[in-house]
């Protein structure tokens, strides 16, 4: 350093000073940068005529981060030229203060325009700086200054502009530059593919694609992760096999973002034993590799294979990250394992991921789904960082556990915020107003506040009303909106309201509707149940018992009841008059104590949808062993007094099963969870928290 600062030596040196600068730039050097800087001052050559080293300095700042100092320089030259104006705009973008890029260019434009016109990489940044932003309307304008200037034919600009359009979905435009300028390379299809993929505009990405293959460009690797997504968004497993062996053919590095998007498409696409070879077969896997491969077991519903998977994660030492846990905790979800949830909960704050707005999000839905519904409000409570999904997911949580009143509050609470309803937090909204009956502000909400919104209504929407209004007993008009409404209803629709019939004792139009459900779908064993059913209730044992032979000559089976319940990690499955736990003896006995106890409270067993023409006692016999009540006797065995019970169940609880609970937990003090094939039933003291129980 002493040699710089001396005259005779330096002096050789400031006739390069320009070079000098520009090293120093490259290696960040600061110190060395400034001590020139210094002498630029003191030898007065830091002055208008020396502009080439005053923008020198400006880059040099911009690049060492110093962008205080940077503008300082640039705003007491005297005289600026284009140069100077982009390295300080290069400085702002490269430092990602996009706003500033913006501001300045404006300056730029309002004070300097006719003196420096701006060049192509001045064009290339602030179009770049407008995509990062979201500023289609400044981009726009931009591109107008662009097609002046005739500049828009340097690729690097095309690039941009097709970046711009891409990122912010005008597919028009992006297309427009990509149709109308000239000489396209790779970089520019990979950025208009990838911005076509990022928001669904899958045709036209699919004909992109076919574009660049007619063109015979060189694929890079940005340009196989692209069309990776693209089979995955599109599950078109062909072609994404076609693009696959074009990969092993070609000498594109197969490294772990390659890798995990061919994982992922395989996955998607339901072919996970090819998504598996493939992750096998690859020699370098990290996070983002493993995450793929538990996402594509998960996808698919194989939730324990994915927590296995998981398990050899750890084995190798390969931390998570949030993806990871979002993954394994939506899994857990699907296994309503809420002791693995528990674990993974721990896990993720142990390292540090708790305040991730997608591990939040998988929280809510983990303790949503196994039946911890205040766990879930707990997160969302501490979620300073919420999304649309966040939202959602705590809206839909309260519905499905029966509590209409908790999930319109919350909603209400959302329309306060920034953030704009979807159809998904309609489906929770219109479900609620369903539990708690509320016809004519379920109405509002899907005739009014959706319209209002811009969102068109889906089948679930509709199926949502369906069951508003057969709850309240409007059965007719429910079967009227079904037969007047342009939409293709599914099995699921008209079950809702059979459903409605059988509860409403509406037996001549219960069997219309089960009539319309097997013309759709003749293996529909709901429909089958649910008739059997009616006709039982009824009385009508003949034809209860034709429906029983049409099941049995269409080889028709009804699916068993079944309940589980999981104790110390260990999963407990019970079956309606179940005979073969080990335990049956004493679970048998348990449970006729338990019910000699809820028989003094006034419980009388209601057989009502017993599908046998037997004795009183017989009957009382069949509703007595189902398997709820078996897996409520085990778990008062084998758990602590103070543990709450949680039992899953494949079927809807039945009547009698529903009240016997409330009954149960008065005698023994416990609070029972219930998540049948509807919902969550919380008895608690002799009641249930949710606000219905239809």
């Amino acid at each position: 350093m002493s040699a710089l600062i001396r005259p005779l030596h330096f002096t050789a040196v400031l006739h390069d000073t320009v070079k000098l600068l520009r090293n120093l730039a490259g290696t960040k050097n600061l110190e060395l940068g400034k001590v020139v800087h210094a002498r630029l001052i003191v030898s007065n050559q830091y002055s208008g005529d020396h502009v080439l080293e005053i923008n020198s300095l400006i880059n040099l700042y911009s690049k060492c981060g110093e962008l205080e100092s940077a503008h300082q320089v640039f705003d007491k030259m005297p005289k600026r030229n284009v140069v100077s104006w982009s390295a300080l705009l290069a400085g702002y973008f490269q430092n990602r203060m996009d706003f500033e890029v913006l501001r300045l260019f404006k300056s730029m434009v309002l004070h300097d325009f006719d003196v420096c016109r701006p060049n192509e990489y001045i064009y290339a940044t602030v179009l770049s700086s407008c995509s990062n932003v979201g500023y289609l309307s400044s981009g726009r304008q931009c591109h107008g200054y662009v097609l002046k200037s005739g500049l828009v034919f340097h690729q690097y600009v095309k690039n941009a502009l097709v970046r711009l359009y891409s990122m912010l979905s005008d597919v028009v435009g992006a297309m427009e530059v990509l149709v109308s300028v000239p000489g396209s390379d790779t970089c520019t299809y990979n950025l208009i593919l990838g911005g076509l993929v990022e928001n669904d505009y899958l045709n036209e990405a699919s004909n992109v694609l076919r574009r660049m293959c007619a063109e015979h460009l060189v694929w890079n690797k940005a340009t196989y992760i692209c069309s990776f997504l693209l089979c995955a968004r599109l599950k078109h497993l062909s072609l994404g096999r076609q693009i696959h062996n074009r990969l092993l053919k070609s000498d594109v590095d197969f490294d772990v973002f390659v890798c995990s998007a061919v994982i992922d498409m395989y996955g998607k696409c339901k072919d996970i034993s090819s998504a598996r070879k493939v992750f096998d077969r690859s020699q370098d896997r990290n996070v983002v590799s493993w995450t793929a491969m538990l996402s594509a077991y998960s996808h698919h519903g194989l939730f324990e294979e994915s927590l296995k998977l998981f398990c050899n994660m750890q084995c190798e030492e390969i931390a998570p990250n949030g993806s990871t846990f979002s993954v394994l905790l939506n899994a857990s979800a699907g296994l309503s394992s809420l002791g693995y949830g528990y674990s993974l909960h721990a896990l993720a704050e142990k390292q540090g991921f708790q305040d991730h707005k997608n591990v939040g999000n998988s929280l809510i839905n983990m303790y949503s789904k196994t039946g911890d519904i205040e766990a879930a409000n707990k997160i969302f409570s501490g979620m300073t960082n919420r999304d649309i999904i966040t939202w959602n997911t705590i809206i839909c949580g309260y519905s499905h556990h029966g509590l209409g009143n908790k999930s319109l509050a919350l909603f209400k609470e959302m329309l306060k915020t920034d953030e704009n309803p979807n159809h998904v937090t309609f489906v929770g909204v219109l479900t609620a107003c369903g539990h708690l009956g509320e016809v004519e502000l379920g109405f509002y909400f899907f005739y009014q506040l959706m319209k209002q919104r811009g969102i068109e209504p889906g089948l679930e929407h509709y199926t949502c009303i369906v069951g508003l209004l057969s709850k309240a007993g409007r059965l007719n008009e429910a079967k009227d909106l079904m037969l007047s409404t342009p939409i293709k209803w599914d099995t699921v629709a008209w079950r809702t309201l059979l459903n409605a019939c059988n509860i409403h004792r509406n037996y001549t139009l219960g069997t219309q509707i089960g009539n319309i459900i097997l013309n759709l779908d003749l293996n529909d064993v709901g429909t089958y149940t649910l008739l059997s059913n009616m006709h039982a209730k009824a009385n009508k044992w003949g034809d209860a018992t034709k429906i029983r032979e049409l099941m049995k000559k269409r080889k028709i089976k009804k699916e068993p009841g079944l309940s589980w319940l999981e104790i110390k990690n260990q999963t407990h499955v019970f079956v309606s008059d179940d005979n073969g736990h080990p335990e049956f003896v004493e679970i048998h006995e348990k449970l006729e104590e338990l019910l000699g106890k809820i028989k003094s409270l006034g419980y009388v067993p209601d057989t009502s949808n017993v599908l046998h023409d037997v004795e009183d006692e017989q009957k009382e016999y069949y509703v007595g062993y189902h398997s709820e009540k078996l897996a409520v006797a085990y778990a008062i065995l084998r758990t602590h007094k103070d543990a709450p019970i949680r039992i899953i169940k494949n079927l809807r609880i039945c009547d009698d099963c529903h009240f016997t609970m409330k009954l149960i937990s008065k005698v023994t003090n416990r609070v029972i969870n219930i998540r049948d094939a509807n919902r969550f039933h919380c008895f608690r003291d002799g009641s249930c928290s949710c606000e219905d129980y239809w």
